[in-house]
């Protein structure tokens, strides 16, 4: 009987992974691809999770040495511009108890070979008063360098409160 509640436990992982191969071969999407995706869209997770702690050093781990950066209207090239503007940006001012967060339907990202996009807004709550401080739409380019997606470009512009 053991013999038999193995087999049939086989031939279900078996039936079951094929079931995944048809699914994933009919939406045109490899693995490799997604796994990029997932990747690209963790930019997001880390933004949110730097600005919402306050930590620069954590937040500067998704940009690219030559990296740039539009915001408010405004041109910064290379990690360190970069670094300077955001230290002076709300949701790092000590003031501010600020979390930030993104509604998952407004992230989009792209992926194609080492090149992709990403777009995500970002709603800072502010704690104290549990209203909306700031929203803020970042349109990115990433690049894939030394096996890590990182923000190559980013235009940052107002973002409506609106599906």
């Amino acid at each position: 009987m053991r013999k038999v509640l193995i087999g049939v436990a086989a031939g279900m992982l078996v039936f079951t992974g094929a079931g995944f191969g048809a699914v994933r071969s009919s939406s045109g999407t490899s693995t490799e691809k997604q796994a990029d995706l997932f990747q690209i869209e963790n930019i997001e997770k880390v933004w949110h999770k730097a600005a919402s702690k306050k930590n620069l050093d954590l937040m500067m781990t998704i940009w690219a040495p030559n990296a740039i950066a539009t915001l408010g209207g405004k041109t910064y090239t290379g990690k360190a511009a970069i670094r300077g503007v955001l230290a002076k940006a709300g949701p790092f001012q000590p003031q501010n108890h600020w979390i930030s967060d993104t509604p998952a339907y407004k992230i989009r990202a792209t992926v194609n070979g080492t090149k992709g996009t990403l777009y995500f807004e970002c709603h800072y709550i502010d704690v104290d008063t549990r209203m909306v401080a700031s929203v803020v739409g970042a349109d990115q380019e990433v690049r894939k360098i030394g096996g890590k997606w990182l923000i190559t470009n980013l235009s940052a512009s107002s973002a409506t409160l609106k599906p």
